[in-house]
């Protein structure tokens, strides 16, 4: 029984560290993209 309660619970945490790793993995893939350069028609000069 103590078994069965254990191998539950482990098939429960190995779906939450997985589901974990894959985000986390995906957030630092996404953070180490570089941002797209802007424009140069972005930059308007006002006051002249």
């Amino acid at each position: 029984m103590a078994q069965t309660a254990v191998l539950f619970v482990s098939k429960r945490l190995q779906r939450a560290f997985f589901a974990f790793l894959c985000l986390a993995t995906a957030q630092f893939i996404l953070a180490s993209c570089e941002p797209e350069p802007a424009a140069m028609a972005a930059r308007v000069i006002v006051g002249q």
